[in-house]
């Protein structure tokens, strides 16, 4: 029970924070002091994570509250929730994500990959958007991948409903995080919050779970443990080297180079154009 105080004081919101990545984050930043939110959508398994990261750190301030990023009911009712309970949020951490082998639906009958991985997460953020702005300085991290390097957004069929792929459909909605990113972080210049996204590595997560089970033990030989896929994002989360920087990118806690894609203005702004219709259905 090694508990620093760097991030005494400091509200952080972990999205995905029940297993891989998130967990390790949530380990991590409630060891350094801070104050952590998870939204989950199994409660019952949040509540073991809860425990075991208390028992872990010995930081009691671990909170659990519900949340479904399938659906975006269930996202703005997670946003009114804990505006009600905390007015600060210094660090949120946009990490859940899934890939799908398989055309799926959430609950509002959008394509599962494209609604769970920037859907809800470009709606969680502009929800808590106020409520981050009052905390500043603070910090947006994004999950992204290098993925999205071969990742494209298709605006003649963004949901994959003529033609799906697996892969397409997650690399699509990797690039469109960075591409969320790289805006968000224009849009806030000079309020003290910063936004950057980042790639984990190829982290041996349940995201994987797509793999073939016969390939799953080779394939893991390959991958990074969570701990070690966490390293960049805590590293966004809580490192003074990064105070000022925002809109980039980050690689083992390097800014990396993007796909042209992920650099492009009218993209960015396309995209954003379409989510608010989404948003607004």
């Amino acid at each position: 029970m090694n508990l620093h105080t760097h991030l005494s004081g400091k509200t952080c919101c972990i999205t995905g924070g029940t297993s891989g990545i998130g967990k390790e984050t949530a380990r991590e930043l409630a060891r350094m002091g801070a104050t952590i939110i998870l939204p989950a959508r199994n409660m019952e398994l949040a509540k073991r994570v809860q425990q075991e990261i208390i028992a872990e750190t010995g930081n009691t301030h671990i909170d659990i509250m519900p949340c479904d990023f399938t659906s975006l009911v269930s996202v703005m009712a997670f946003a009114k929730a804990f505006q009600a309970k905390y007015d600060k949020l210094h660090i949120l951490v946009n990490n859940a994500g899934i890939m799908e082998g398989s055309r799926k639906v959430s609950r509002d009958g959008i394509e599962l990959t494209f609604a769970v991985n920037h859907l809800a997460p470009f709606l969680l953020t502009k929800l808590l958007l106020d409520t981050i702005k009052a905390s500043a300085p603070a910090r947006i991290v994004n999950v992204a991948s290098e993925a999205h390097k071969s990742g494209a957004i298709n605006f003649q069929d963004i949901e994959g409903k003529e033609k799906y792929n697996g892969w397409k459909a997650y690399a699509q909605s990797k690039l469109a995080n960075i591409l969320f990113t790289r805006k968000l972080a224009q849009s806030l210049v000079g309020t003290g919050v910063t936004v950057n996204s980042l790639h984990p590595g190829v982290v041996a997560t349940n995201i994987f779970n797509i793999i073939p089970a016969f390939l799953r033990p080779i394939a893991k030989i390959f991958m990074l443990s969570p701990a070690d896929g966490a390293e960049t994002t805590i590293y966004l989360a809580s490192s003074i080297e990064v105070d000022n920087i925002t809109g980039e990118y980050f690689n083992k806690k390097k800014v990396a180079l993007t796909s042209m894609n992920a650099q492009s203005a009218d993209l960015a702004e396309r995209l954003w154009a379409v989510s608010e219709q989404y948003l607004s259905v």
